[in-house]
């Protein structure tokens, strides 16, 4: 129905940014929404228009690589937009589709939700599925490409652990990423950092 929304964003919560777009407030609800954080400029936010018996919801995503993604996962058997959602807020569209490749169990249990049947049964739905639009080929990456993600999470893991809320690490998890490849510790170093500012 809609497939994507230009405007301002006017709020972000926990859970959903608001953009506005010729005088209409769109509630979008994203993977991450912090990501916005700060977002002065007029931005496209690509959407996927979600129906059910008892709400219509739009589910927002800052490239069109994730709403595919986000299709594709809510695709596979006993998956929902709540657990497809879980995914995209915690690793890269590569990421996934590389682990998908090389049907690396362990990483995706690490999503909330996903347990070792859910992530058979996604590796048996999606395998060979993934390669639309990534920029480089997931089928020749070695596994451990990925071992920066998993850093990544046990760190962000550990900093809940120390006390931080959600939000609060929904907000620096976008800097994080950007960071060259680090060990957990180095991650929750810099965590710190920017948690402290």
């Amino acid at each position: 129905m809609f497939a994507y929304i230009r405007g301002k964003i006017e709020d972000i919560t926990e859970n959903a940014v608001i953009i506005e777009a010729n005088g209409v407030g769109y509630e979008l609800i994203c993977p991450n929404p912090f990501q916005f954080h700060g977002v002065t400029d007029t931005v496209k936010i690509f959407t996927y228009h979600h129906v059910r018996e008892d709400a219509q919801l739009l589910y927002g995503f800052k490239t069109v690589e994730e709403k595919e993604l986000f299709t594709k996962i809510l695709g596979v058997s006993g998956v929902g937009p709540k657990g497809a959602l879980a995914v995209l807020a915690s690793t890269t569209v590569e990421d996934f589709a590389i682990a998908i490749e090389h049907e690396d169990e362990k990483f995706l249990t690490t999503f909330p939700g996903v347990g070792k049947k859910t992530a058979r049964q996604m590796i048996l739905d999606l395998k060979g599925k993934l390669t639309f639009d990534i920029r480089t080929d997931v089928t020749d990456k070695n596994p451990s490409t990925i071992s920066n993600s998993k850093a990544l999470e046990e760190a962000l893991e550990a900093l809940k652990a120390l006390g931080y809320s959600d939000s609060e690490i929904r907000q620096i998890k976008p800097e994080l990423k950007k960071l060259e490849v680090l060990e957990t510790d180095g991650y929750i170093r810099k965590g710190l950092a920017l948690l402290m500012k």
